[in-house]
């Protein structure tokens, strides 16, 4: 088991995964333990490689995380249109539909990122707000 990653591996590997699905992948496979690394770009301000390819909607780059490990979250699952997730979280926790990830993303604007394949997430998190 090696130590702590590189703190410039993870902020580069965050930052490309926001549109750069190539470099993801030849990075994972150079470095596996990157896949839930997570960079704080400031004041509290984490966020993950499926962070980041959650709230440009991504959904390429999410999936193939995803199946590398990643571990899925509420604003993720809002873009990649995971309705049963979504309304899993909010109906434990319904202050959750007033959430924000990365960089004070809403969660209602992670599922309107994930176009067509989120709108019944779009249209769920509409309704529960009103």
């Amino acid at each position: 088991m090696s130590g702590s990653l590189n703190a410039p591996l993870v902020k580069d590997f965050v930052y490309n995964a926001h549109g750069d699905l190539d470099k993801v992948k030849e990075m994972l496979e150079r470095e596996p333990g990157l896949v839930n690394a997570s960079w704080d770009w400031g004041n509290g301000d984490w966020e993950t490689a499926l962070g980041a390819a959650a709230h440009v909607g991504r959904r390429d780059i999410a999936l193939y995380l995803l199946d590398k490990g990643a571990r899925i979250d509420v604003f993720a699952a809002a873009m990649l249109g995971r309705l049963e997730i979504v309304k899993a979280i909010v109906q434990d926790d319904p202050a959750v539909v007033h959430s924000r990830g990365p960089h004070t993303i809403p969660l209602i604007a992670h599922a309107k990122a994930g176009g067509e394949q989120a709108s019944e997430v779009v249209r769920f998190l509409e309704a529960y707000q009103s």
